[in-house]
């Protein structure tokens, strides 16, 4: 079994974080996301890999290189232009071959990994399988329709009226029949060839098309709110780990890393919070729930359920809580009163925020 990996998306609803980066390199816990996706491909054993990439295929190759950090062996095919997932399937057809193989959309963080559906999928060998997921509100989403045996009979995207609660989550297992489908299909409204119709396609020409439900954790990191509240949920596992300098003066609690070379002075962190390696706290308090990536300096500050990446500076803000601060930003006060502000701040930004 192969897989094939979706990071070609421009990610408008991360704007202005991704004007000059791939949404999939947005770290959650200090690590990028797709990170999240390859390290789940090699725990279900599945080690031929293709990256389908677009306009930020330089980051995304320099962040990934040949795979051998994730156990795996990656290849790279450029989608010009994003005209849907199909397409993407369509245009990895050398890659993939006759071979049966698993699509994952690189933006999408799935708890407890994939490998009990892809053994799934290996013991039963449908045409295909898709991940299901149970949502308040399908209505977002792409929704299936199951029969009793658990069998899709029906696919909607974005129903009015949705026949179940059953999301269709970013992650896909196939035979070669969809290469089928896809030849056949044309494309939607929107100008894509979507992968809904060529799954739909096989259903309506008698092939099996199965489902896996997913209990568990799953988000779609493509929003600010949605990367947010993953970070959130991975900092809620991880463990403390004091590699870095801490003064006499600072008090950590909770599961607090401190990375290799960051220094804490005069500070109090709460975990869980993660501080990347380089990063200078002096005077501030930070989390819970905060990621500050490398290289930082955060100075007489207060950040709490937030992400800062690499590079950035706060220096003297009260209040910042729910946000998503760009690389090499500077976010500084300037003299008045104290409130709390919510910002979503793109790369090499430079704003003052009135007290």
């Amino acid at each position: 079994m192969k897989a094939l990996v979706l990071a070609a998306g421009s990610g408008t609803r991360l704007r202005p974080v991704t004007h000059t980066g791939a949404k999939q390199l947005v770290p959650v816990a200090n690590k990028p996301v797709l990170f999240y996706a390859l390290e789940a491909i090699a725990q279900a054993g599945i080690t031929e890999v293709a990256l389908v990439v677009g306009p930020s295929s330089d980051d995304i190759k320099d962040a990934v290189g040949d795979g051998s950090a994730f156990g795996i062996d990656v290849t790279y095919i450029c989608q010009d232009v994003p005209l849907g997932l199909a397409h993407a399937v369509l245009i990895s057809q050398d890659f993939l071959g006759g071979d049966d193989f698993l699509m994952y959309l690189g933006d999408n963080f799935v708890g407890g990994g994939i490998a009990g559906f892809a053994e799934e999928f290996r013991r039963t060998r449908p045409g295909a399988q898709i991940l299901l997921t149970p949502v308040p509100d399908a209505t977002a989403f792409g929704v299936a329709e199951l029969d009793g045996d658990g069998r899709v009979v029906c696919l909607e995207e974005k129903p009015a009226v949705p026949r179940s609660n059953l999301a269709v989550m970013g992650v896909y297992l196939f035979s070669a029949q969809i290469h089928e489908a896809i030849r056949e299909i044309k494309p939607s409204a929107r100008g894509e060839l979507e992968i809904t119709h060529a799954l739909q396609w096989l259903i309506e020409e008698g092939r099996e098309v199965r489902s896996c439900l997913h209990s568990g954790y799953w988000r779609d990191t493509g929003n600010v709110s949605d990367m947010l509240e993953v970070n959130r949920h991975v900092l809620d596992a991880a463990t403390g780990e004091i590699a870095g300098e801490v003064d006499a003066e600072s008090r950590l609690t909770g599961a607090v890393l401190i990375a290799p070379g960051a220094r804490v002075v005069r500070s109090d962190i709460e975990g869980p919070a993660v501080i990347g390696p380089g990063t200078v706290v002096t005077g501030s308090r930070i989390g819970p729930h905060t990621s500050i990536a490398a290289d930082c300096e955060i100075t007489d500050s207060r950040i709490d359920g937030s992400i800062v990446l690499q590079g950035s500076t706060v220096r003297g803000v009260p209040a910042v809580t729910a946000s998503l601060i760009g690389r090499h930003t500077t976010v500084t006060s300037a003299p008045a009163g104290d409130t709390a502000h919510r910002l979503v701040l793109g790369d090499h930004t430079r704003v003052t925020l009135a007290r």
